[in-house]
């Protein structure tokens, strides 16, 4: 799962190598439910968020990393987390790229 498009992920400098590889992980999920024809298993996708939110357990920050996402790649994580939570198969969003 690579995105075409070219942009900077929002990570925070204290984090883990660890840490960013769970969080680039579900970026990754949100950017393959955008831009694989077949989205990403929601399964998959809700499993990524659960890593994220123990390495990001405050609120604002993980609105925050959302927001700073967002402008970059145009991809919302909490509409697509959202949406994974109400599906059982693959979630598929629609996108600005």
């Amino acid at each position: 799962m690579v995105s075409d498009t070219n942009y900077t992920y929002p990570l925070f400098e204290e984090w883990t190598t660890t840490d960013i590889i769970a969080v680039t992980h579900l970026y990754q999920c949100v950017e393959a439910a955008y831009e694989q024809p077949r989205g990403v298993a929601a399964a998959e996708l809700v499993a990524a968020y659960q890593g994220f939110q123990k390495i990001v357990p405050q609120k604002f920050e993980e609105k925050q990393l959302d927001r700073d996402f967002e402008t970059a790649s145009g991809y919302s994580i909490y509409r697509t987390v959202k949406a994974a939570r109400q599906s059982t198969g693959q979630v598929k969003m629609k996108g600005t790229h």
